[in-house]
């Protein structure tokens, strides 16, 4: 009868878990869009309903450039840091040594970023780089290199060593065999971790904040500057129409038709 009970009440207890986490997570975001549609500033109680904020988001040109500056960068720095990490994962394929390097790649999960943006700044200083989207784009690259390296390297070591060896058995050269075998097989996985590093870059506060300079500013900048005049109800508009287009975007990715011939 007691071990009934318990049954049951475990049975009951984890989907109210996970629905309360699911409430918690989600209803501040339906919140979010829910006051984009208010006639009042935020934060303020409801009034009524308008379109009035997204009339204006779609003529505030500093947000816009803003956001079009986080994109860049962070499509730039995402691109770099792929390339990098699929470089090294050719240079290991090539039979290089990178047993004492590899560690060096997990700093970011580890060391704080704060830390790491004051090192990234110093370093700018030491060699008189002046701050900008050059250095903004440095930043997040190496923001990003640390969770790129990490991932590509646990999924290579899962590939079949066979593979590579019959390739260069039937006289593949290893730029081939990479580019053939290696390669697709990892595709999954720098899709995954690209859009991981997107998002990362796309957010990043500490790093922008410290090596964008006054000449640059992203949306995350934009946003924090925003702040201390109150916050503008245009915002929660323009993260309403990025959550519309993140979720379509979502729903394509994952369709079975795309799923498969990406993945």
């Amino acid at each position: 009868m007691i071990q009934s009970l318990k049954s049951s009440l475990s049975k009951g207890a984890l989907p109210f878990i996970v629905s309360c986490t699911f409430l918690f997570l989600y209803v501040p975001i339906f919140v979010l869009a829910l006051y984009s549609f208010n006639s009042k500033g935020f934060p303020s109680s409801w009034d009524s309903f308008t379109l009035d904020w997204y009339k204006e988001l779609f003529t505030a040109h500093e947000l816009w450039g803003a956001f079009s500056t986080s994109v860049i960068i962070a499509t730039v720095s995402t691109t770099f840091s792929l390339l990098m990490g699929a470089l090294l994962i050719y240079y290991k394929s090539c039979g290089g040594k990178t047993e004492r390097v590899l560690p060096l790649f997990y700093g970011n999960l580890v060391i704080p970023e704060t830390l790491l943006a004051v090192s990234l700044i110093s370093y700018f200083t030491l060699l008189n780089i002046p701050l900008g989207m050059t250095t903004l784009i440095v930043g997040h690259t190496v923001l990003g290199i640390g969770f790129v390296v990490p991932i590509l390297f646990v999924r290579y070591n899962d590939l079949d060593p066979k593979l590579h060896e019959a390739s260069m058995m039937l006289g593949a050269s290893p730029f081939r065999t990479f580019y053939k075998i290696t390669l697709p097989l990892l595709r999954p996985t720098m899709i995954a971790s690209g859009l991981l590093i997107f998002v990362i870059s796309f957010d990043d506060f500490v790093v922008s904040y410290f090596c964008s300079g006054t000449s640059v500013q992203t949306l995350s900048l934009y946003l924090i500057s925003s702040i201390r005049y109150g916050i503008s109800p245009v915002v929660n508009a323009l993260s309403t129409l990025m959550l519309i287009v993140t979720s379509a975007l979502v729903v394509i990715f994952f369709s079975p038709k795309i799923r498969t011939k990406v993945f």
